[in-house]
């Protein structure tokens, strides 16, 4: 299961990480982020110890996605030593996010 990370914890969890992380920006509203939700679910468990699988619900943190530049989701971004590095706006494919997520392994 995805970690859920929010205003309070995000520096924590995400930006001091040693190990990449995926970042799925979404609201329970959204349809094509509940397309997305079962792909991250499934991403949480097979990167368990090699990255680290996040959602970042939109409606309950403001800061983070303001500082990020949210205004669409879902939203994908990938961090690798408190930076980020790479980002999908709109639903997509596990290959596609797998990708992302091997480019900074």
């Amino acid at each position: 299961m995805a970690i859920a990370v929010n205003d309070s914890n995000f520096n924590q969890i995400v930006i001091s990480s040693d190990k990449p992380v995926l970042v799925d920006f979404w609201a329970t509203w959204c349809g094509p982020c509940r397309m997305v939700a079962p792909i991250v679910d499934e991403l949480a468990t097979e990167y368990e110890g090699k990255a680290v699988i996040t959602k970042c619900d939109v409606d309950s943190s403001s800061e983070v996605p303001l500082k990020y530049g949210i205004r669409n989701i879902p939203t994908i971004l990938f961090f690798k030593n408190g930076e980020l590095k790479d980002k999908i706006v709109g639903a997509t494919t596990k290959s596609a996010i797998v990708a992302k997520i091997n480019a900074l392994m």
